[in-house]
Formats: structure tokens, sequence, C-alpha cells
């Protein structure tokens, strides 16, 4: 009988702790969701001198992946965060280009450091300046935003709006 009760206590006893840490892990999924999806629709482009960074630039696409092919034709919006190097001159700031398969944007709006869309954000840093950049609508499921400059060379960041993976058709 005491073998009988002593093997019940511990397997209630293993079975409430299970539940705990399963609970927590959940709750911490359910928080990091979020980040996880914004970061999948994430580039980052930088632009070197002489080996250096000089230019940071990380794109995060805002509009819906896997919008159905009757939706209506929205702009094509991203937040930009840009980090210049402190040893730029001050000259080469207004040297950066930025196009969506070279189309200019109709709209750059700068955000403040705690602007709430800069929650959503997987990759941000306390130096970067952020802008919403808005470009008119494309069809084109597959685009690309060109970042260039003439000091510093020119990178090349590949959006989609469905998930990328699906243009590849390979396994991984």
């Amino acid at each position: 009988m005491r073998t009988m009760t002593a093997a019940l206590s511990l397997v209630l006893l293993l079975a409430g702790c299970t539940t705990k840490e399963q609970i927590k892990l959940e709750r911490s999924y359910e928080k990091e969701k979020n980040y996880h999806a914004e970061l999948i629709k994430t580039e980052k482009a930088q632009l070197y001198e002489d080996g250096l960074t000089k230019v940071v630039l990380t794109a995060t696409y805002l509009n819906e992946q896997n919008a159905s092919k009757n939706a209506k034709q929205h702009d094509e919006r991203f937040i930009v965060g840009l980090y210049v190097d402190e040893n730029v001159d001050n000259s080469q700031l207004n040297d950066f280009n930025l196009t969506l398969d070279g189309t200019p944007p109709k709209a750059i709006v700068p955000l403040k450091k705690h602007d709430p869309r800069l929650k959503m954000l997987s990759f941000k840093a306390p130096w970067n300046h952020f802008f919403l950049v808005t470009f008119p609508y494309t069809p084109k499921q597959r685009f690309h935003l060109i970042f260039e400059s003439k000091a510093y060379g020119k990178k090349t960041l590949d959006f989609a709006k469905k998930a990328k993976y699906t243009f590849t058709h390979t396994a991984f």
C-alpha cells in the first residue's frame, strides 16, 4: 500500500511540474511569435569602405503576406532602420538612394524613438534612425529594395508578398 501511494504521489508530482513548465513554455512562445513573424519579413544590408561598416540598413516589409489575389491594392510599406557611422562626412548623408525595383518612394516619414510601430520590429538598435517608407503598389509577387550610395556601393534586399521559400520549389 505504501509503495502504491509513493508511486502515485511521484506520478502526480512529476505531472504537476511538467504542466507548469509546459505553461511557461507556451507563454514564452506566444510572446516571441510576433518577433519571428516579423523577422521573416526583415532584411539587412551593410555598405563598407576598406572593410569597415559605414552604413547599415534594415528593412521590414509591413504588408500582409499570403494576401488573396482579390485583395485591395495597397501601397508597399516598409519600416527602414538606418545607421550611419559617425565618421561619415555630413556631405555624404544626401548621397543615399532607396528604390523599389527602380521606383522612388512616394513618402518617407521619420519615426520617433518611441513610435508604437517600432515595438513590432524584430531587428532594431538604439542607434538606428527609423523611417516609414511608402512605395507605389506593385503587382509583382517578388520585388527588390535597392539601397545605393555613390561612395559605398549598392545592395539589394529581396522581399516577397508571400513566403519566399515558395518561390524556390526545393525542400530544406
